[in-house]
């Protein structure tokens, strides 16, 4: 199944499968199957067609489209058993984190945004990039061909 332009394998659980999108993590992908009731032993074959509407659209532009409705909460000061604790009173509201996903080319423009900006101010992490070596404190004496070999049309100045 095409979703978005992405391959979801037919075979795959839907959690995982939509791990393919860029952008979308292991707890992403959770959280977005929960949030569209699909269960986590669901396959993408299994999944309706309304189901993939909703997660298309949802997917195309998470901040315009609003998220289908949950369950609902019990009422403030409901215990199912003595041993739950009392409701925590309301904390300051949180942006939604599948609000601002960006996935895809959108996810990579900031990337390629963040690292051009590390280059200008001129730091350390924009340095180790533009001379193509490993950036998060990786061992160089023997094992940073794969950053070079990776970084190589970047130290040219072409943008890829």
């Amino acid at each position: 199944m095409h979703l978005l332009g992405v391959n979801l394998p037919d075979g795959h659980l839907v959690y995982r499968a939509l791990r393919s999108f860029y952008g979308l993590n292991y707890h992403l992908s959770q959280r977005l199957c929960s949030r569209f009731q699909i269960h986590l032993r669901t396959r993408v074959s299994e999944l309706t067609d309304p189901q993939i509407s909703a997660l298309s659209a949802y997917l195309s532009s998470p901040s315009t489209v609003a998220p289908p409705l949950r369950c609902q909460r019990a009422p403030p000061g409901f215990r199912a058993s003595l041993s739950d604790p009392l409701p925590a009173p309301e904390r300051s509201k949180r942006m939604d984190d599948l609000a601002l996903l960006k996935l895809e080319s959108e996810g990579r423009r900031v990337v390629r945004e963040n690292i051009a900006h590390y280059r200008e101010i001129g730091t350390y992490r924009g340095r180790r990039h533009a001379m193509g070596f490993p950036v998060r404190g990786q061992n160089t004496q023997s094992n940073a061909r794969t950053a070079r070999r990776m970084n190589r049309l970047e130290r040219r100045g072409y943008v890829t």
